[in-house]
């Protein structure tokens, strides 16, 4: 079997995605398609079912990822115990401002520990940025909400999500409610907008933040409520609840890795990260 045709089998097991799995593996879609195929020829068994619109893995499909995972593994360690040297192992992490007071510091605290010497290089952006990048090559690994109906990443935490005002802040119900949201890629943006109209609440988006950092700074000014997660909270913005308020989702934070062959961050050390990670809660 092709070991680049494992790579993709990985990519797509990580992401859910032909798409995503093309990009992170520098194929085509059409590239990819071919070298699963040639994968279910190898093995002599179908690999991929349809469900509904999507794909998932048969029992074949799932027994040989995880031969897969091994496999690939061994030839990226080879390899890097073959090139190693005594220069700084280099780590590029991307992680949204969201985290960065809360996960990051405790993730960096750990990657210390498991790569010595490190040089590391910590990249704040937004989630659809830093997913992007991540899948190009630009990035590593990243601190990423885990995309709905997907089993992206490592786990790291799991936060509560709230609407939050400043502590003078006074809703007039006589007046529409103001409110500060994420982009439409967030997850709270669908369920806040779309809860409020339910709940026939009259509302105006005074923002679309792209950034925590803004968020919280507009509801801290008493210019609006936010909706947000409880770890996004970064100004003692004080939580409310409110028949007039729909209730909001909880998220899972995960460490997010790819699948090239030189990425330091690896599939076992990020999970050996997540499980440490639990111990620091």
């Amino acid at each position: 079997m092709d070991l680049e045709a494992l790579r993709s089998l990985l990519a797509f097991v990580e992401t859910g995605s032909f798409t995503r799995a093309a990009l992170q593996v520098h194929r085509s879609q059409s590239a990819v398609s071919m070298q699963m195929k040639k994968l279910e020829s190898d093995v002599g068994q179908r690999l991929f079912v349809k469900q509904g619109r999507d794909l998932t893995l048969t029992q074949a499909g799932l027994a040989l990822a995880r031969q897969a995972h091994a496999l690939v593994q061994l030839h990226d360690k080879t390899l890097k115990e073959l090139k190693s040297n005594q220069h700084n192992t280099v780590l590029r992490l991307g992680c949204p401002d969201d985290y960065a007071q809360t996960i990051l510091p405790k993730l960096v605290d750990l990657l210390r520990q498991h790569i010595n010497p490190l040089d590391l290089q910590v990249s704040c952006a937004s989630s659809s940025l830093i997913r992007h990048q991540l899948d190009c090559g630009q990035l590593d690994a990243a601190i990423l909400t885990r995309s709905p109906g997907s089993e992206e990443g490592h786990f790291l935490q799991s936060s509560q999500g709230a609407w939050f005002k400043h502590v003078d802040f006074e809703v007039d119900q006589q007046q529409a409610l103001p409110i500060v949201v994420f982009q439409r890629d967030c997850k709270f943006h669908q369920t806040a907008i779309e809860g409020l109209i339910k709940l026939n609440q009259p509302f105006e988006v005074i923002a679309h933040c792209g950034s925590a950092v803004a968020l919280n700074g507009l509801v801290a000014q008493g210019l609006a409520i936010g909706a947000m997660a409880q770890i996004s909270n970064m100004q003692q913005l004080v939580a409310i609840s409110a028949p007039y308020l729909p209730i909001l989702p909880a998220i899972t934070i995960v460490l997010a890795t790819n699948q090239f062959s030189h990425n330091p961050m690896t599939p076992q050390l990020a999970q050996q990260l997540s499980a440490a990670f639990q111990h620091t809660e």
